[in-house]
């Protein structure tokens, strides 16, 4: 399952890691583009972007049916229901604060100390369909990877009777993994939001629910895309996004 979802992003994200500190250009003045254009012609990007957006959302669904083998609700399972909304809703929100905020702390430290790249979170122009799209990827991000990262992963270990511990330490790296691309100071705070998350869908006092972690990470990345995509160029620099 992680074959043919993340882990082709981690080896990626460490060949390209590897890259960018071989050249002689320095690593914090390099950058990194998240949601690029794929075509001159907007109404054909569009479909590049839709159709980029529905791939990479296709492991969650691939990591759902593979939970529910054995007959069981696999989306129950692993708390992706609305049995629960305003509570997951709320928790999804306080978990987005607890990550978001101190994440811009990290960026910028990472770029002070050149061990990040600048993170240009949208390069596409904008046209009408730009934010509906950039939240559909927000979305897509959060499905693979707190489904993959967090949710199967885990009990796919728990049924291999994995300890806790064990289980955080490899969800958190494997997160961490594919966001080397960012420069060791990004990956370092992932495997941070990696750790608080897996506990958090561990821990029975929070019910094992996946649903909380999908809004916080949709909202972390709304927020990313869509304020980088509007804000004007003098607050992203104030803020060290520019």
């Amino acid at each position: 399952m992680l074959g043919v979802s993340l882990l082709g992003s981690a080896t990626l994200a460490i060949l390209n890691l590897v890259d960018r500190l071989t050249i002689d250009i320095p690593l914090g003045d390099q950058s990194a583009t998240l949601n690029p254009p794929a075509n001159e012609r907007p109404w054909l990007d569009l479909l590049y972007q839709l159709r980029r957006i529905a791939f990479l959302a296709l492991p969650a669904f691939l990591a759902l049916y593979l939970l529910s083998a054995n007959g069981r609700s696999a989306a129950r399972r692993i708390g992706l229901d609305l049995t629960r909304p305003w509570k997951d809703l709320r928790d999804g929100v306080v978990l987005a604060a607890l990550v978001g905020i101190p994440g811009l702390g990290v960026y910028a430290i990472g770029r002070a100390l050149g061990i990040t790249v600048e993170v240009r979170a949208s390069g596409l122009d904008g046209i009408w369909w730009t934010v509906p799209v950039l939240i559909l990827a927000a979305l897509a991000n959060a499905l693979v990877e707190e489904v993959v990262v967090v949710g199967y992963l885990a009990e796919r270990l728990r049924e291999l009777r994995w300890q806790v511990p064990a289980i955080l330490v490899v969800s958190a790296l494997l997160r961490g993994s594919y966001h080397l691309y960012q420069g060791p100071g990004m990956a370092i705070g992932n495997v941070a939001m990696g750790v608080l998350f897996a506990w958090y869908y561990l821990s029975p006092r929070w019910g094992h629910r996946v649903l909380p972690l999908v809004i916080a990470h949709t909202l972390i990345d709304v927020v990313a895309f869509v304020g980088y995509q509007l804000l004007p160029e003098a607050w992203l620099t104030a803020l060290g996004l520019a």
